[in-house]
């Protein structure tokens, strides 16, 4: 029978994904990897390299599912809400991307995919600066990034929702009422920008 190099690649990816989510990069085992993928770790060598190269693959992976996935249409204060609703909303449905990002911001000193990354941030204060005319290249830049770290935030710092509300488990009521603060918080600032 011939070995199935895609469907490995794919198996080793989502345990990695899954183990860098849990432990971040340094805290990660490629032992861990192999055997939630129930494969060699050989084979992790073989396809990617060594570990650090694993994580950017895993990482850059990550991105390549939601870089076209949200996009900013319409136009008006309206258009960047529901933008930021759409991103708060892919968080809460996949925080694996949060995750990493996180992890790559407290153990990595370059990002991953850099080029890329830029050139999508870009295409996003184009569209944001289109929904919104009067907005400014740096205002652009604040909005968006005020919007992808809420919705990160929400993600990877669930201990300050324990801390500051009391809540033990996030249920989709409590997803509703941070999702309703976030825009609240996204509206308010783009109309201070216009």
């Amino acid at each position: 029978m011939a070995w199935d190099t895609e469907k490995t690649k794919s198996l080793l990816l989502d345990a990695a994904t899954q183990e860098f989510c849990t432990f971040g990069l340094a805290g990660a085992r490629v032992d861990r990897i192999a055997s939630i993928a129930g494969v060699n770790k050989e084979r992790i060598y073989q396809y990617f390299g060594k570990k650090d190269d694993l994580f950017g693959i895993v990482l850059a992976r990550q991105l390549a599912f939601v870089m076209d996935e949200i996009q900013i249409t319409g136009t008006g204060i309206e258009a960047v809400t529901t933008y930021a609703g759409r991103v708060f909303d892919y968080q809460v449905a996949h925080p694996e991307l949060a995750r990493l990002t996180f992890w790559e911001g407290l153990e990595r000193s370059e990002p991953t995919a850099l080029e890329a990354r830029r050139a999508g941030a870009a295409s996003k204060v184009v569209r944001l600066q289109e929904a919104l005319p009067t907005l400014s290249t740096s205002d652009a830049h604040e909005l968006l990034l005020t919007i992808l770290t809420l919705a990160d935030g929400w993600q990877v710092l669930g201990n300050m929702d324990r801390i500051y509300t009391g809540t033990i488990e996030r249920d989709a009521a409590r997803n509703a009422a941070r999702r309703k603060a976030v825009l609240a918080a996204v509206e308010a600032y783009a109309r201070g920008l216009i």
